[in-house]
């Protein structure tokens, strides 16, 4: 998915504005002023009010009459959005790195993970064994480089959902891609990265 920067001035709008929400800089329960924020980020109000769709969409904002528009509160926001992972993960901080999203992901692989492969042992079929071997392979490529082992890792976890033959296990692999991808950028690019495949 293009992130909604690359998507011209709406694009850059909704970023600015989800990146302010999840770094805090617009806190929860913020009224925000429409007038303000439209000469500062110097955008039409066409512009503005499409990229408050988006967020609206994503649970972070809503409106409201005799309010205005406003930021939810956090347990209303989707946070398994692919953008809103992205955006936690782009912008946490200098570093890209949110610590608490690393942790929360870890936490929610190892709930998930043993499961799928449970299912994908009794359920899998050749093709499925075939996906897995090629993803393997793919990852145990000597010097592949990051982006390569990146994209080996995503598409060894793609086949083992996959191979669940459970759709709703296998439409976390969007949560999934967007927080290992991440992940493992952070993993791959360290000099002491080890062997993924055991």
């Amino acid at each position: 998915m293009t992130p909604y920067a690359r998507r011209g001035v709406h694009g850059q709008t909704v970023e600015a504005l989800a990146r302010r929400i999840l770094g805090g800089r617009i806190p929860e329960g913020a009224t925000l002023d429409l007038v303000a924020l439209r000469s500062e980020l110097d955008v039409s109000l066409t512009a503005l009010r499409e990229s408050l769709k988006v967020l609206a969409a994503k649970g972070m904002i809503d409106a409201r009459q005799k309010r205005g528009t406003f930021v939810r509160s956090r347990a209303d926001w989707n946070l398994l959005d692919a953008d809103v992972l992205r955006w936690r993960f782009e912008g946490a901080d200098g570093n890209g790195r949110d610590q608490a999203l690393l942790h929360d992901l870890a936490e929610m692989r190892a709930i998930v993970e043993p499961a799928a492969v449970r299912l994908a042992a009794g359920r899998r079929t050749d093709a499925d064994l075939a996906a897995l071997d090629a993803a393997l392979a793919a990852m145990a490529e000597p010097d592949a480089g990051p982006a390569r082992a990146v994209d080996a890792d995503l598409a060894f976890h793609r086949a083992l959902l996959a191979a669940t033959h459970n759709e709703l296990l296998e439409r976390m692999r969007a949560v999934l891609e967007s927080g290992l991808a991440h992940r493992d950028r952070i993993v791959h690019s360290s000099p002491h990265s080890g062997d993924p495949v055991p």
